[in-house]
């Protein structure tokens, strides 16, 4: 153990560690939790509608109601994770050259494997992106007719302009930048969709505050297309929108483990250090100092013939939360000035028990009820589940066995366990990343939402590297550990309010488009 008390770092660790903001012993913890490998949330049933997950019915206009209050007095921001590289979406379409040339052929072999079928398909349907006229117009830059280049079938040169820096460069560039949808206006990216839902849900006469996480090499071309589209946005919609950025910490970076049980490092000797995955972004969150906080991931956009499903979601959710948050509230206050009032106290319970459905001893001190109670809140939009089962809601006993309400991702879950995988195939819904979170107390103070996160909620990953397995942490997600300890309701949500973008193809489906 050196002088600082860090088994496993140098005085010029130490220093390094301090200048990013990373607490030595933090990091000390960090490779604890790597040694000891992942750990396995405890699953205990699933949540399911009327066991976990409301279905809305009865109160819909009250909900509408505290929402359209909520935008009148300023309370929303949305918050959008959108520093997500592009480059996964295109992965079917790299490809050798001899690929290439086998998808030339017309028709395409008997026996064509996915990836031929991916890039054929890519070929035939090309005119049908939205991105269609912005490569043209790039390849015409070159001075390269895209009509011949089409009509030699030269599917290479397609893919080369459209993800590569001699045209669009789209492999490098952020998700929330590419042309997602075509429109009178002009092709609309993510971030700009994302602009005119907020739009749309605040109406003409209010303002809207949107706040997107970036990386900072890309923050200057976000900066850019806002100024390209604020006129005519304002212009379409009447909205005053107010737009942020933020980037993540480096004080968030994580440490790798290498196959000697040892920090990774560079090959200069320096700590090898990695951004901690979006579980990071809850001090990106936190500094925003919000009230009501519509976080939505940057694919999650339709164009705005499609979007009312949407706002109708976004709104019941927001409502639902608005009313959830004044009884809170409106307990706190008893509860700090009225003291051990027997009627409050049994106020308390049943909203603890029957709104949250949490497992609380009656006899709890005053305290540890207060304790208990004054917790941000967030309302989630929970999907019917189509396909295979995955991480979703669950109902789930920590260590000192209390039951809640969580976000699980498939990463977190014993696979090998069988009761755990009876217990996953009988999900019957997944979490589409649409959350309410209300982050401000009882007293209209903003949580430090730092003292929520279950710290031990990580997902640590094995990667080969050379011959040699190398561990490598993230840290608790945004909407699972680092919202552990927050209140939880999930809300079940129509499946057409979540169209995301996972692989360029997404963006054929009738919900892209339908401008």
């Amino acid at each position: 153990m050196n002088e600082e008390g860090c088994v496993s770092f140098s005085a010029a660790d130490i220093q390094q560690l301090t200048m990013l903001g990373i607490d030595p012993d933090r990091a000390e913890h960090q490779l604890a939790l790597l040694r000891a490998g992942q750990s396995w949330v405890r699953l205990e049933r699933p949540c399911v509608p009327g066991d976990g997950i409301l279905q809305l019915e009865g109160q819909t206009t009250l909900y509408e109601q505290r929402f359209a209050q909520a935008v009148a007095d300023g309370r929303l921001t949305r918050f959008v994770p959108a520093s997500g590289a592009a480059s996964r979406m295109f992965a079917s379409l790299h490809a050798p050259a001899d690929v290439f040339e086998t998808c030339r052929a017309a028709p395409l072999p008997a026996d064509a494997g996915e990836q031929e079928l991916a890039l054929r398909r890519f070929f035939d349907e090309l005119s049908h992106f939205a991105f269609y006229s912005d490569l043209a117009q790039a390849m015409a830059d070159e001075g390269i007719s895209i009509d011949k280049v089409l009509a030699e079938r030269d599917i290479a040169t397609l893919v080369r302009y459209l993800l590569e820096p001699c045209g669009l460069g789209y492999d490098e560039l952020p998700k929330g930048l590419l042309a997602f949808h075509a429109a009178v206006d002009g092709a609309r990216t993510p971030f700009v969709e994302h602009q005119a839902e907020a739009a749309l849900l605040c109406g003409s006469e209010n303002r809207m505050r949107l706040h997107f996480t970036v990386t900072p090499s890309h923050l200057p071309l976000f900066e850019a297309q806002h100024t390209a589209w604020k006129q005519l946005l304002n212009e379409t919609y009447g909205c005053a929108l107010e737009i942020s950025y933020s980037v993540q910490k480096p004080s968030t970076d994580t440490l790798s483990l290498a196959g000697n049980d040892q920090p990774l490092r560079e090959t200069n000797g320096t700590l090898l250090l990695r951004p901690g995955g979006h579980g990071a972004l809850i001090e990106n969150l936190n500094d925003l100092q919000g009230d009501i906080v519509l976080v939505r991931n940057i694919d999650n956009v339709v164009p705005d013939a499609q979007k009312e499903a949407n706002l109708t979601a976004t709104r019941l959710l927001t409502g639902l939360l608005l009313d959830l948050q004044e009884e809170q509230h409106a307990l706190l206050r008893s509860l700090h000035s009225e003291g051990d009032d027997l009627v409050i106290r049994d106020l308390c319970f049943s909203f603890l028990c029957d709104r949250l459905q949490l497992e609380v001893p009656f006899d709890l001190p005053r305290p540890e009820l207060i304790a208990l109670l004054d917790r941000p809140l967030r309302v989630c939009g929970m999907v019917s589940n189509s396909g295979e089962p995955g991480g979703g809601p669950f109902w789930v006993r920590d260590a000192n066995g209390r039951l809640s309400r969580q976000i699980v991702e498939g990463a977190q879950i014993a696979k090998q366990n069988p009761e755990q995988m009876r217990v996953l195939q009988q999900s019957t819904h997944f979490n589409p990343v649409d959350l309410v979170c209300g982050v401000r107390d009882w007293r209209g103070q903003p949580y430090n939402l730092s003292h929520f996160v279950d710290n031990e909620a990580v997902i640590v990953t094995e990667k080969s590297q050379r011959g040699e397995t190398l561990r490598v942490l993230e840290l608790p997600g945004l909407w699972n550990g680092a919202m552990a300890h927050w209140h939880t309701l999930f809300v079940e949500i129509p499946e057409k309010a979540f169209n995301p973008v996972k692989t360029v193809f997404d963006l054929l489906r009738p919900a892209h488009q339908g401008g």
